[in-house]
């Protein structure tokens, strides 16, 4: 009974629970730089999104080419990893 609760565990969490908390503390330390150099703090996070909003919408179209390359950069990485994962796992 206990391995198959173990294997339901790891099967929820997408791998043994050791590797999968490694992931999200590195993931989350990716994530708050990322966050951290777009100026959201996490002690104010309302005033922090109230204050990025309020300078996108000040910075007017230029907003959304700044957006734009941002979306692309991301998705040069992001897209082709994903479809990989994806192709990866219709083999299972």
């Amino acid at each position: 009974m206990q391995q198959r609760s173990s294997g339901n565990l790891e099967r929820f969490l997408g791998g043994s629970p050791g590797a999968v908390a490694v992931r999200l503390v590195l993931l989350s330390i990716l994530v708050g730089v990322v966050l951290s150099a777009v100026g959201l703090d996490p002690l104010n996070i309302i005033h922090s999104i109230e204050r990025l909003l309020r300078s996108v919408w000040d910075m007017g179209f230029d907003a959304v080419v700044w957006l734009w390359r941002y979306f692309l950069l991301g998705a040069v990485l992001v897209i082709p990893i994903w479809l990989i994962i994806r192709l990866g796992k219709g083999g299972r």
